[in-house]
């Protein structure tokens, strides 16, 4: 066995030398170069790609979108009053056929082409619930002469429904918290609960009762890194599917389909599309001219 001597240091070898020697940079370098080959790292790295990937799928059938229900308001506004002419000719056609012929069956398609044709609504449906037969309600008529309203009618919660609240607010009041955490809770129930009992609505108060028999939802448990990294690519996966069947709706809708045809130059094709259906009105109404000569 051999001892050093008294105030020589220990010997060491070449690689313990060259260590103390490495630069504190390449230490680092090295310690971040570990750290990126954990598992997590690389989960990471994925997630952040993924997150960027589904940005960019996200702005693509955004614009799409946009495009289609612009192109769609265009559509409406310049070829709709066009396919109506055709719809009314249509129906014109139908009934002057079967008013020569008198015949079941024409008189069959003149009914069945009159009820595609999109009637004018009248006052009463304009109103809804406004007009009567004399004229307008007396709830309208006192607030354009302003007058005082009659108040709403008056709801009378059934049997049922009155025995529904109070057996909830006796479980559920505020007062019963041990917390404010779960006053507060139970605070936004008794709300939901005197609105449901305020409109009637026993159906309502059925699930309110179900719900809080279930009691409060349990605690999030806390995930570890690497869980948290795969629910988060879960999401991203399942996001991408649906934006995915969202854009094919959006493909293979027929305005979709139109925007296909043309691209770069939508408008052109509303034009094109716009003289065939002019061309398709004369032709209707000069068949329509024949038959009722």
């Amino acid at each position: 066995m051999t001892h050093e001597a008294p105030g020589v240091p220990t010997s060491r070898n070449d690689d313990d030398l060259q260590d103390e020697a490495r630069p504190a940079a390449g230490r680092e370098e090295a310690a971040d170069t570990a750290a990126q080959e954990r598992p997590e790292a690389r989960l990471a790295q994925a997630v952040r790609a993924a997150e960027q990937a589904l940005i960019e799928f996200e702005i693509a059938v955004e614009t799409f979108r946009v495009e289609v229900e612009n192109f769609s308001r265009l559509h409406h506004q310049r070829l709709g009053p066009m396919y109506a002419r055709l719809d009314e000719l249509d129906a014109q056609i139908a009934e002057a056929r079967a008013a020569k012929t008198g015949d079941p069956e024409d008189l069959r398609k003149a009914e069945e082409a009159r009820s595609v044709v999109m009637p004018m609504p009248g006052v009463d449906e304009l109103f809804h619930d406004w007009m009567d037969s004399e004229g307008l309600s007396p709830e309208a008529s006192a607030m354009l002469t302003d007058q005082t309203v009659r108040p709403p009618k008056r709801v009378r919660p059934t049997d049922e429904a009155r025995k529904l609240y109070r057996d909830l607010v006796r479980k559920a009041h505020p007062d019963l918290a041990q917390d404010e955490a779960e006053r507060a809770r139970r605070d936004e129930f008794i709300a939901r609960v005197n609105a449901a009992y305020g409109r009637g609505d026993e159906a309502q108060l059925n699930e309110l009762a179900e719900e809080w028999a279930a009691g409060p939802a349990a605690p999030r448990q806390e995930l570890s890194e690497a869980d948290e990294l795969y629910a988060r690519l879960d999401w991203l996966t399942q996001r991408k599917e649906l934006l995915t069947e969202w854009a094919q709706e959006l493909e293979e809708s027929a305005i979709g389909a139109m925007l296909r045809m043309a691209p770069d130059d939508p408008d052109q094709l509303l034009n094109e599309i716009a003289e065939q259906l002019l061309g398709e009105v004369s032709q209707r109404e000069a068949e329509l001219a024949a038959l009722v000569q």
